[in-house]
């Protein structure tokens, strides 16, 4: 995997990695107890293999685990994950395993001419790379960087740029955009592939940086000095972290189903928070491998004062110790209760016990009373707090300000809250985003509703909070998510929703098992339906709503499939007198439109792309989640419209629509859906025409059920459609694609 690395450079990076982990080494060192299983070896070079992990069958927990040992072309032998050419230099029953990865560079000579790029990609098929030990790092002073990949089974995009005239400009140790910058890393990254590139081919710069340089690394073990805008060139690796973690189920779905644990002993199980199974460690008190059999042992906090709070004496127990006192001494021992006290004889010690215990039972009755007041007290001056804080008193001017009104959305209690998703309980969460947590809860009518709680409390927030309802307010529509009410005296605020049952239109799109069960024509009434509910919020509520954030994960579906609009975080209100809305630029990346992207100016036509999207979606399926990325297809949009510009339309296809559709149908909704793909926004159609096309559309496909070799009537089927606008030239909308910006498909909220 090094071999391109010189060895300076390799021994920098590895005695950089041994310093951190020396410490640990000699802990280990210290340690008589095996960390593998009996009779399986412990180590790979200078690299130690515990249990789950092993180097030949039947000493790795499973085939994820396997590491390959190669002693036969290193000295000392190097260890690599799973027998690929990722190198692994350390390993941690803590569920942290580092590597080696290649880094990105693009370096010029001093006419500007290139010499050299590369861009490396990184696969996993189980762990992923850890969101909180690592940061996307780009150095240079005329560079571009991106990372891109996927997280979980969404498109994953970051990035960052540096920028500096001269040297002196650069600071040693920080990385804030002149000469380096850094990002982090999302959850659940399981492949990504970096880039980087130059403005002006480092001309004006090269003196002092002629490469321009991306790479992950762990946090830690970065420290930026300018010399690095040099020096790298001979650097191919940095040193990474990976999470890993056992199988793909969660410790309760484990013990539920009597599966096989891997944890041992005196172990717990616990759920990770980026991967989808589980970790053991060892309990309170213990130390060691968790899992092998006695992997954990008991820790003699006796023997290390600073394990122990004892005055005098100590005695370990098992998983604990406790504290005692001498003879003629009374008290509990310990240095942060009442330590151990000399026992003195007389009445007048009897005495004094005797009136200090009368006096604080006194007391504590007493007092009892004024506690619960005082209590009761502070939980309303609480709730009156959270109140301003989660912006009461702005939505009351918000709301009074509109012509609309909530009689009916219910001002909730946060105990009837409570009680409906049983204190918040995981097992009561049923979908995650951007903007919050929502749990399903049973009301005491018995009705089931959805309860949206942020996540987090700060300005930013509260304004997602406080524009979600004054938007919800004023929509009364079949095809949108219900408000029913709010609760605004708890820490973080919570919208109450009606539940729709069916999930989200994602799921059923991209699942095989639920794809299969959608035709084409309820995929065209949902087309339908969403773009009718897109021209009411642009043209026929009292104030046009732009929804910004249009995705098949923010199109629910209820039992009948009928569609249902939700996640209004992120719309925006626009006065009628105003065309377009500068703003920081928000939505989803493979939904954004590009033109928003460049100029931040936010029109209707802005949701129309997103549509656009979405569209493609319904007509490609699960293929949607699976094409070739060639250099001109990035992603859904451009590989739409470059398998339409290549008459390629039906391999792209989904089953059902191949089977069900008409042809001519399912090309005058692809144009359609190209349209709405053009990169400049006003050659976009309205989301009104849109609506119109695809009820035309669907209309004729209802009362005329062609099969794959009848002749639809043209002349109806423009008729139908309302113009003859849709016989557009198949190269139109590609070609006007040439600059689009780059971006991945994403469900994320």
């Amino acid at each position: 995997m090094n071999s391109a690395m010189g060895d300076e450079a390799r021994a920098w990076l590895l005695a950089l990695v041994g310093m951190l982990l020396a410490g640990a080494a000699s802990a280990a060192a210290e340690e008589s107890t095996s960390i593998a299983k009996p009779g399986c070896q412990e180590r790979c070079g200078n690299v130690s293999i515990p249990y789950p992990f092993g180097t030949t069958e039947g000493c790795y927990f499973n085939d994820d685990f396997y590491i390959s040992c190669n002693s036969t072309h290193y000295d000392p032998p190097r260890a690599f994950l799973t027998g690929s050419t990722i190198e692994v230099i350390n390993i941690t029953v803590q569920g942290k395993l580092r590597i080696m990865q290649f880094i990105a560079h693009d370096c010029y000579n001093r006419s500007g001419a290139p010499v050299s790029s590369n861009t490396p990609f990184l696969t996993l098929s189980k762990f992923r790379i850890s969101d909180t030990d690592n940061k996307f790092v780009a150095i240079g002073c005329d560079t571009e960087a991106t990372i891109q990949g996927i997280q979980d089974v969404q498109g994953y995009i970051s990035g960052c740029i540096s920028k500096c005239d001269s040297i002196d400009y650069v600071d040693n140790h920080t990385c804030s955009g002149i000469g380096c910058c850094q990002t982090s890393i999302a959850k659940g990254v399981s492949y990504f592939e970096l880039s980087v590139g130059s403005y002006n081919n480092h001309r004006g710069v090269w003196d002092f940086n002629p490469c321009s340089y991306a790479f992950v690394i762990e946090e830690k073990m970065f420290n930026f000095s300018s010399s690095y805008l040099r020096d790298l060139q001979d650097v191919t690796v940095m040193p990474m972290v990976l999470d890993w973690f056992i199988g793909n189920e969660t410790c309760e779905t484990v013990k539920a189903k009597g599966m096989r644990d891997a944890c041992q002993g005196d172990s717990t199980c616990y759920n990770v928070d980026n991967g989808s199974g589980y970790r053991c460690k060892c309990l309170d008190g213990y130390e060691g491998n968790p899992y092998l059999p006695n992997g954990c042992r008991d820790i003699d906090e006796c023997k290390d004062p600073n394990l122990n709070n004892c005055e005098r004496m100590c005695r370990n127990t098992k998983g604990n110790y406790t504290c005692f006192c001498p003879k003629g001494y009374h008290g509990d021992g310990r240095t942060d209760g009442t330590d151990c006290v000399a026992i003195q004889s007389g009445s007048l010690v009897i005495q004094l016990t005797v009136g200090l215990g009368v006096g604080i039972t006194a007391l504590l009755a007493g007092s009892t009373w004024s506690f619960w007041a005082f209590k009761r007290w502070k939980l309303i001056k609480l709730k009156h707090k959270f109140f301003r804080q989660n912006g009461g008193l702005m939505l009351q001017q918000e709301l009074s300000r509109r012509d609309t009104s909530t009689e009916t959305a219910k001002i909730f209690s946060a105990e009837e809250l409570e009680k409906a998703t049983n204190n918040y309980d995981e097992s009561r969460i049923i979908g995650r985003g951007g903007y919050g947590t929502v749990y399903k809860g049973t009301l005491s009518d018995g009705r089931i509703v959805a309860i949206k709680k942020s996540q987090i409390v700060d300005e930013s927030q509260i304004d997602q909070f406080i524009n979600e309802v004054v938007v919800l307010s004023q929509i009364n529509h079949r095809n949108v998510v219900k408000l029913l009410g709010c609760c605004l005296e708890t820490e973080v605020p919570l919208l109450v929703y009606e539940f729709i049952t069916n999930g989200t239109l994602f799921e059923h799109i991209h699942n095989k098992s639920k794809a299969s069960s959608m035709t084409f024509e309820t995929r065209l009434r949902i087309a339908a339906e969403t773009a009718g509910v897109l021209s009411y919020l642009h043209s026929s509520a009292s104030i046009p709503i732009i929804h910004r954030d249009v995705k098949s994960t923010n199109i629910l579906l209820d039992d009948v499939y009928t569609a249902k609009v939700s996640d209004f975080g992120a719309s925006r209100l626009v006065p009628l007198d105003q065309v377009g809305i500068s703003t920081v630029v928000q939505g989803t990346f493979g939904y954004l439109d590009p033109e928003y992207l460049h100029t931040s100016q936010l029109t209707e036509k802005s949701d129309v792309y997103s549509f656009g999207v979405v569209l493609v979606e319904l007509l490609t399926g699960q293929k949607a989640l699976c094409f070739q990325r060639s250099e001109e297809e990035r992603n859904l949009a451009m590989y739409f419209l470059s398998a339409f510009k290549q008459d390629r339309l039906s391999q792209i296809l989904e089953k059902c629509v191949v089977k069900e559709a008409k042809i001519e149908v399912v090309k005058e909704i692809a144009k359609l859906a190209k349209r709405c793909l053009r990169v400049k926004g006003e050659e976009r159609p309205t989301i009104k025409e849109v609506a119109m096309e695809l009820e035309g559309l669907r209309i004729m496909v209802k009362h005329h059920p062609w099969g794959n070799h009848d002749e639809p009537n043209l002349e109806e089927m423009e008729y139908l459609l309302g113009e003859p606008s849709l016989k557009l030239g198949s190269n139109a909308a590609y070609d006007s694609m040439k600059d689009h910006v780059i971006l991945q498909v994403g469900n994320g909220r």
